[in-house]
Formats: structure tokens, sequence, C-alpha cells
């Protein structure tokens, strides 16, 4: 009897809630479709699956083991795109990671509503911008020969010829972190001005009742309130430190920017395993790249998760 009416409160309550439960099945079938099912394909890395075999072939293949994992570790290249993958990486953690944090506390220190909004809009519009249209304004701005900037600074006398920003294997690190920041802090910048507006008001006026000045409010009040989002947005970034963390998608940049010229610096982990399977035809090699680097990711995750528990007392899980 007790289940019998358990079940109908359930069922009128289901039906109240109808509108969410719609979006939610929306979620879970898009993860199944895109996260879950694919995750299927990962057996690919044990086989020799070739292309012509179709779908069947999969399961069918020939089993050879950790055979392309050895391949990957011996290949000539490997040294180069693990440097390569780790500096870019780690020159966007260092660099462009407190960009956004040091916005956002700039973007709720300003008083001027219409400053205010105008700098947030401003930010974050660069975000909606896919970098293919990146890379054509990057192409335009700093092309060796025809660049805006290089003809400025060309016809102002400060160089005689154009510098190579785009070509250049020493200028890419240095490019991609530049239009990492531009394209991603305004945007990232949104979670931590969340996070600050949720900071209780009457700290601020207690700490200027006590004549601390702006940069003691923001050390003491604001850093400590909003270090939940910085500690969840730094595990998230290491988690993804292979693939550009939370500042830009390492993949997108290096195969877009990347030349014959820049290839000892721009090419990396990811660009070399989707040549590998897209244009090679080399599928199980290449899912056993990209299993790699989603193994070294989650035990990343695992790794900053517990130190940041220990440091700060916070963490994901």
């Amino acid at each position: 009897m007790n289940k019998g009416r358990s079940v109908k409160r359930a069922v009128k309550r289901f039906g109240r809630q109808i509108e969410l439960q719609v979006f939610a099945l929306a979620g879970v079938l898009y993860l199944l479709v895109f996260s879950v099912i694919p995750m299927f394909g990962i057996i690919l890395a044990f086989k020799s699956y070739k292309l012509t075999s179709g779908v069947g072939g999969i399961f069918t293949s020939e089993w050879v083991g950790l055979k392309y994992f050895k391949e990957f570790f011996t290949d000539y290249r490997f040294g180069e795109l693990l440097r390569n993958t780790i500096a870019i990486s780690t020159l966007k953690m260092v660099f462009a990671f407190p960009v956004p944090i040091i916005l956002a506390i700039l973007i709720s220190e300003c008083h001027n509503k219409f400053f205010k909004k105008t700098v947030q809009t401003v930010s974050y519009l660069p975000n909606f911008i896919s970098w293919v249209l990146v890379y054509g304004i990057s192409s335009a701005l700093f092309a060796q020969n025809n660049g805006v900037l290089n003809q400025l600074l060309v016809n102002a006398g400060i160089i005689s010829k154009g510098i190579p920003l785009l070509t250049d294997p020493d200028y890419f690190w240095g490019m991609t972190v530049v239009l990492s920041i531009w394209k991603s802090s305004g945007w990232w910048a949104i979670i931590f001005l969340a996070a600050i507006s949720g900071i209780d008001s009457t700290l601020y006026e207690a700490a200027s009742i006590d004549g601390a000045g702006r940069l003691k409010r923001i050390w003491h009040i604001t850093l400590p309130g909003i270090k939940g989002a910085i500690v969840t947005v730094l595990i998230l970034s290491i988690g993804s430190f292979l693939g550009g963390g939370m500042v830009g998608s390492n993949f997108e940049q290096s195969f877009l920017m990347g030349n014959t010229v820049n290839n000892a610096a721009s090419e990396i982990i990811q660009t070399y395993a989707f040549k590998m399977g897209m244009a090679q035809g080399r599928f199980s090699y290449a899912t056993a790249v990209d299993l790699i680097q989603s193994l070294i990711s989650i035990i990343l995750v695992i790794i900053s998760n517990q130190v940041a528990k220990k440091v700060s007392g916070e963490g994901l899980f």
C-alpha cells in the first residue's frame, strides 16, 4: 500500500517537473552519444585496425597489445612533442591563469557602472570568436611582410624588416600565450566575478571601518573569498594540462598556427595524433597516443586535487 502511494507521488512529482526532466534527459543523451559510447573505441589502441574493415573491424581486428604505445614512446619525435606540449601548457598556466583572477578583481573594484559593464563586455566577446578567425586576425596584424604591426614598425624606422612572429619557432610559444590571454581571459573572469559577488559586503564595510585600504581588503577578504573557485578552476586546468587548460585549446592553436617553418615548436601530442589518424589513416596508433594523454590527465586531476585539499582544504572531490 505504501509502495503504491510512493509510486503515485513520484509520478505526480515527475509530471510537475516534466520540463526539467526533459532538459536533464537531453543532457544525459548528449553524454551517452558523445562521451560514453565513443569510449568503446579505446580498444582500437590495442588492435591492428584498418578503415577498410569497417565498424565490425573494431571487434574483429587482430590484438597487438602495447605495440602502438611502445612505438610512440620510441618515436624519434617523442621528446620534441612532449617538450612542446608541456612548454606551451606551462607557459599558459604561469602567465595566463592569473589574468582572469586579476581582471575579475579589477572589474569588481571599479565603481563606475558604465565603464565596468563596457570592460566586462569587451573582455569576454573574443571568447565567441573561433580560433580560425583569431588566426585570420593575427595574420592580418602580425604577418611578416604585410602585417599591420610590422608595417608600422618598418615605416617608423624602428626595424629594417618585418619580424616573423607567425613563422619563427622562437616566437610561437609566446604568441600562443598572448592570443590565449586575449581570447579567453574575459570569459573565465566571469566565474571569479560570480564568486566575488557572493562575498558578504559587510566584511568590506567592517574592514574599511578598521582602516584597511583597498589592497588589504583584496588580500584578506576578496582572495580568501574566491579561494574555492580558484582551486576548482586550477584543478580543472591541471587536468587538461596537456590540452591547454582553461586558457585555450593547444590543439586548435597549434593546428591552425603551425606550419612547416615553425613545426619544431608548434607540433604537440594532440596535433601529432590527429595527423596520424586523419591524414595517414593510422587510427589504432592515434588512439593509443590520445589514450596516453587522457590517462596522464586523469592522474594529474587526482594528484592536484589531493595536493589542493592538503594545502588549502578545498578540492573537487
